[in-house]
C-alpha cells in the first residue's frame, strides 16, 4: 500500500470517528429534547384545563348559569381530548356526570352540593394524576439525561483514546523510517558501506530501502576494489622508494613521519619502526642531523655529512605534497591543479661523486690556467720586442699579423685570469679584504680603466652620484673588477658615439651600483641565464664574444660580500646591470 493511500485512510478514519461521535451526540440530545417536550405538551395542558374548571366552580354558584356551564363544558371537552395518563379517563367520565348534575335545574340542593363536592374531588384527582405523571416523566427524563451523558462520556473516551493512539502512533509511521534512513546515511558518510535497511511492505519506504541497499552494495564493491588498487599502488610506491639510492623521508601536514626508506634510516641512524607515526619535533630532540635537515636554510648549498666511512656531500630537496581536489559545487569538473598541501618530502641526493669530479675539474682548470699564464705572458713580451723598431722593421702585413696575435694573447690571458678567479671561488680559497670604501672611488677607478676603449669608440661615460654617500664595507679590488667587467661589456655592445651611464645611489641600507648602456638590449629568455658559467648570449657576429665567465665570477664576488646582483633589459632600449652592497654599520 502506498504512503499516500495510508495517509488518506488515516485521515479518513479520523473523519469517521468525528462523524460517529457527532451522530451519537445528536441522537441523545434529540432524545432528551423529545422527553422534555412530552412533559410540557401533555400534562401541562391537563393541569391548565382542570385549573380553569376549578376556577369556574369557585366563582359561580350552583347550579351554574348557562354561560359558566358552557365555559365549563368547553374546558371539559378539551380535557376529554387530552387524556394521556391511566385513570384520567375514568375521572373525566365521572366529572362529566357530576357536571350534568350541576347544570340540572331540577336537581335538589343536596344533589347539587354532592355533585359540586364530587366535581372538586375529581378535578383534584386529575391534577394529582398529571402531577404524578410530570414527576414520573421528569425522573425518566433525568434518567435519560444521565444515561445520555454516560453514553456521551463513554463515546468521548473511546474517541479520545482512538485519536490519542492515532496521534501517538501515526506520525511514527513516517518519522521512524526517516530516522532509520538518516542513521543509515550517517553510516554511509562514515564509509560504512555494509549498512542495510529492512522495510516490510510495498510502500515507497520499502522501495527506497531496496534502492538504498543496492547503492550500499555498489559502494562497498567499489570501495573494496578501489582499496585493493590503492593497497597495490601503495606497495608498489613503497618498493620504489625503498629501492632508491637517495635518502627519502616524508611527513604529513602535522609533521608526523609517514615513511622513510632504508638509505634515510641508515643516514639518520633511526629505524622505520621507531620513527613512522612519530612527530618530527620529538625526533629532532634526539637527532641533530634530522634537525639540521628540517631547519636547513642554506638553499642549494650542499650538506656535508659523514657517510660511507668518509665525508660525503648531499643535496637537500624539499617538496610539498599537493593533493588535487575537485570543486564541491560540481564533481564533474577537472581536478584542481593547486589542491591543498598534505605534507612534505625531503630528499637527500648523494652528490659526493659529482663533488669530487667538480673539485678535480676545478684543480685541473686552476693548474692549466696557471701553467698557461706564464707562456702567454712570454708571448706577449716577445710580441712587444718584435714591435720595437730597434729590433727590426716589419711591413704592413707583418704588423697586422702581430696585432692579431697580441689581441688573441690578450684574450687568452684574460680567460686564464678569469679561470683562476673561478677556481678560487669554487675551492673556497677566495680571500676578501673588507674595508670601508667610498663608492665613488670604485666607480672612478673602473671608468679610468676603460676610458681608452671608450675614446676609441667615441662613447661618453657619465657618472651620476652624490658626494656624501654612505660607505659600504667591501673588497675594493673585487668590486672594482665587477664594475670594470660591467663597463667592458657595455662598451662591447654599445654603438659608436653613444653614452654609458654609471649611477651610484643609496637605497635603504645598501649602496646600489649600476651601469646602463643604450644598445640592442637582451631578450627576456636569456636574462635568467646571464650569470651562469660559460653562458653567452647569441650575437649577430658584429661583437666579439667573451668567455662566458665574467658575469658568473661577478656574481660570486658580489654574493661573497653579502650583496645582490641582477640585470634589467628590454629589446631596443638597452641594458642596465646592477649590484648592491650593504652599508657598513
Amino acid at each position: 500500500m502506498k504512503i499516500k493511500t495510508k495517509l488518506r485512510l488515516g485521515f479518513g478514519f479520523l473523519f469517521l470517528v468525528v462523524l460517529i461521535f457527532g451522530g451519537i451526540s445528536m441522537y441523545f440530545m434529540n432524545k432528551i429534547s423529545a422527553s422534555s417536550k412530552v412533559v410540557l405538551k401533555d400534562n401541562y395542558k391537563s393541569l391548565k384545563y382542570s385549573g380553569k374548571m376549578r376556577q369556574i366552580l369557585e366563582e359561580h354558584q350552583v347550579p351554574l348559569n348557562p354561560a359558566a356551564a358552557r365555559e365549563f363544558s368547553a374546558q371539559l371537552a378539551l380535557e376529554a381530548r387530552n387524556i394521556t395518563e391511566p385513570g384520567e379517563q375514568k375521572a373525566v367520565e365521572m366529572l362529566s356526570i357530576s357536571f350534568r348534575r350541576l347544570t340540572d335545574p331540577a336537581a335538589s340542593k343536596a344533589t347539587t352540593e354532592q355533585a359540586l363536592l364530587n366535581a372538586r374531588q375529581l378535578l383534584r384527582s386529575i391534577d394529582d394524576i398529571n402531577m404524578n405523571a410530570i414527576v414520573r416523566k421528569n425522573d425518566l427524563a433525568q434518567h435519560g439525561v444521565e444515561e445520555a451523558a454516560t453514553y456521551l462520556i463513554f463515546a468521548a473516551t473511546i474517541c479520545f483514546l482512538v485519536l490519542f493512539s492515532f496521534v501517538v502512533n501515526f506520525p511514527g509511521f513516517v518519522a521512524n523510517p526517516l530516522r532509520e534512513f538518516s542513521a543509515a546515511l550517517k553510516e554511509i558518510s562514515r564509509k560504512n558501506y555494509k549498512q542495510r535497511l529492512e522495510f516490510n511492505g510495498t510502500d515507497e519506504f520499502a522501495e527506497l530501502a531496496v534502492e538504498f541497499n543496492t547503492m550500499s552494495a555498489q559502494l562497498n564493491r567499489w570501495e573494496t576494489s578501489n582499496l585493493a588498487k590503492v593497497e597495490s599502488e601503495k606497495l608498489r610506491i613503497e618498493a620504489i622508494i625503498e629501492q632508491m639510492h637517495d635518502a627519502i623521508i616524508g611527513f604529513n601536514e602535522n609533521k608526523e613521519v609517514l615513511f622513510l626508506n632504508k638509505v634515510a634510516g641508515q643516514l639518520l641512524n633511526i629505524s622505520e619502526k621507531d620513527s613512522v607515526g612519530k612527530n618530527a619535533a620529538e625526533l629532532m630532540k634526539k637527532n641533530d642531523l634530522l634537525m639540521s635537515i628540517l631547519e636547513n636554510k642554506s638553499g642549494n648549498k650542499p650538506m656535508k655529512i659523514f657517510a660511507d666511512n668518509k665525508e660525503s656531500y648531499f643535496q637537500l630537496e624539499r617538496r610539498t605534497i599537493m593533493v588535487p581536489s575537485r570543486e564541491e559545487s560540481n564533481p564533474n569538473t577537472t581536478l584542481d591543479r593547486t589542491g591543498k598541501a598534505a605534507g612534505e618530502v625531503y630528499i637527500l641526493r648523494n652528490i659526493t661523486e659529482f663533488k669530487e669530479l667538480d673539485e678535480a675539474k676545478t684543480h685541473f682548470i686552476a693548474t692549466v690556467s696557471h701553467e698557461l699564464k706564464t707562456p702567454i705572458s712570454s708571448i706577449k713580451m716577445s710580441l712587444k720586442l718584435m714591435d720595437d723598431e730597434r729590433v727590426g722593421t716589419m711591413n704592413a702585413e707583418q704588423k697586422e699579423l702581430v696585432q692579431h696575435i697580441k689581441d688573441d694573447c690578450g684574450r687568452l690571458l684574460k680567460i686564464t685570469t678569469e679561470l683562476l678567479d673561478l677556481a678560487q671561488v669554487e675551492t673556497g680559497k677566495l680571500q676578501l679584504n673588507f674595508v670601508k670604501t667610498d663608492p665613488l672611488k670604485i666607480a672612478v677607478y673602473a671608468m679610468d680603466s676603460v676610458r681608452f676603449q671608450a675614446e676609441q669608440k667615441s662613447i661618453e661615460l657619465e657618472l651620476i652620484a652624490k658626494n656624501n654617500l654612505s660607505k659600504p664595507n667591501l673588497d675594493s679590488e673585487k668590486t672594482a673588477w665587477v664594475m670594470v667587467n660591467f663597463l667592458s661589456n657595455a662598451l662591447r655592445y654599445s654603438a659608436e658615439k653613444s653614452k654609458i651611464v654609471i649611477q651610484i645611489v643609496e637605497v635603504g641600507e645598501a649602496i646600489e651600483f649600476s651601469v646602463r648602456d643604450f644598445g640592442k638590449g637582451i631578450d627576456e629568455q636569456y636574462q635568467q641565464r646571464l650569470f651562469e658559467r660559460f653562458f653567452q648570449v647569441p650575437t649577430d657576429g658584429q661583437n666579439k664574444s667573451g668567455s662566458g665567465l665574467g658575469l658568473a665570477i661577478s656574481k660570486d664576488f658580489i654574493e661573497a660580500q653579502g650583496g645582490k646582483i641582477w640585470v634589467e633589459s628590454s629589446i631596443g632600449e638597452g641594458s642596465r646591470f646592477c649590484f648592491s652592497l650593504p652599508i657598513a654599520v
